[in-house]
């Protein structure tokens, strides 16, 4: 089962932990890993070219665990723009996530984590 946890300050969401392996198929033809993989890589690099945000993110080698956390998405931020592109950029992979539990409840779980940064 692959674990999203969202991390959530004063209702902006500004990062998220994703961890464990989909399992949702046989390595290489788990369409499920390859849905989550892409998105995660596509908020990552969104975040970090596109959007020029102040992000830092961590890849485990071994166990594709994977850490991002931005300060472009926090109320804090002078950059008014940055700040919503950013929080809607997680707020959406969010929502797509909590759209793909009804077919994936089984090998995908999502949650939301109120923490400061």
């Amino acid at each position: 089962m692959t674990k999203i946890v969202f991390f959530r300050h004063n209702g902006a969401y500004y990062g998220f932990r994703e961890t464990g392996h989909a399992g949702f198929a046989s390595a290489g033809h788990d369409v499920l890993c390859a849905a989550l993989s892409a998105m995660t890589m596509l908020v990552i690099n969104t975040l970090e070219v596109a959007y020029a945000a102040d992000v830092e993110y961590q890849i485990d080698e071994k166990t594709t665990d994977i850490t991002v956390r931005t300060r472009s998405a926090l109320p804090s931020n002078p950059d008014e723009k940055q700040q919503y592109a950013a929080h809607g950029l997680l707020y959406g992979y969010y929502l797509q996530l909590n759209d793909m539990l009804e077919n994936y409840y089984d090998y995908l779980d999502v949650d939301v984590e109120d923490v400061a940064p």
